[in-house]
């Protein structure tokens, strides 16, 4: 039940769900129940928080559905805050202080260092989704991140340890001390899947683009789906592997790096 998969009003049948939430390990929240939250600033859009402090995460997510007249003026982000955003589908102005302007379409995405604020516009009649994403900035000396802004189009993918049925897209400088955190999208063809079980620092807050597939985290299995979310906490153990016939399982992903722990 809820607003992302349009199924709302009385059910037939038994309330369930697949949500599980270990707070501070890892969580899979489905289309299934989320709810739409009020955010101040966001005006005929409809948005969902995902990851943030409460479940965990040292960043925020959100799922938004910008529909026509979608905007956002008073904007996003804020003091010691980096943004980050992602078309999954439609057309979204994205602008900043300075009245820089940018068009994202499809695959288009943005990102903003520590306080510059993103001002969000819907550039259609019908609804643009948008996966967004905030961080407060880990600044070091004699660093700084800059703005990136393109196109999941124009990069090149990137075969993933080697795998050629495992696929990696980053969106952001990965050997630039400037940023203490990359966006990434992963792709398995069907039956493909990581080489291993992962154990690592670095949190993740994964969207699910689409597919379907089985997630282990902390050593248990979970089906997963596209409009899914799950979030991978530091430590959490974690890989997964592609089911269905046709449509690999993709995500776009976070991840905190460049960065030593502090003590």
């Amino acid at each position: 039940m809820g607003y992302k998969n349009n199924n709302v009003g009385y059910r037939d049948g038994l309330l369930e769900s697949r949500a599980v939430v270990e707070k501070g390990l890892y969580a899979i929240l489905p289309h299934d129940g989320l709810v739409n939250n009020s955010i101040p600033g966001f005006e005929n859009v409809r948005i969902s928080i995902l990851g943030s402090a409460a479940i965990g995460a040292s960043f925020n997510d959100y799922i938004a559905e910008f529909m026509e007249g979608g905007k956002n003026t008073r904007g996003f982000g804020g003091e010691g805050l980096e943004t980050f955003a992602y078309v999954i589908s439609g057309k979204l102005k994205v602008s900043n202080d300075a009245k820089e302007e940018y068009l994202l379409e499809d695959g288009g995405y943005a990102f903003f260092p520590v306080n510059e604020l993103m001002y969000f516009e819907n550039a259609q009649k019908e609804m643009t989704e948008v996966f967004l994403y905030q961080r407060r900035y880990e600044a070091i000396d004699g660093y700084k991140a800059h703005k990136v802004v393109g196109n999941k189009a124009d990069l090149q993918a990137i075969e993933y340890e080697g795998m050629k049925d495992v696929l990696l897209w980053d969106f952001l400088p990965t050997d630039d001390f400037g940023f203490d955190m990359n966006i990434h999208i992963l792709e398995f063809q069907p039956g493909a899947s990581h080489g291993y079980v992962e154990t690592h620092y670095q949190e993740h807050g994964a969207y699910l683009l689409s597919g379907q597939g089985m997630y282990n985290l902390d050593n248990k299995w979970f089906p997963v789906e596209k409009g899914d979310y799950i979030f991978m906490g530091r430590y959490s153990l974690q890989c997964a592997y592609a089911v269905g016939r046709d449509e690999p399982l993709a995500y776009i992903y976070s991840k905190d790096a460049n960065r030593n722990p502090q003590l």
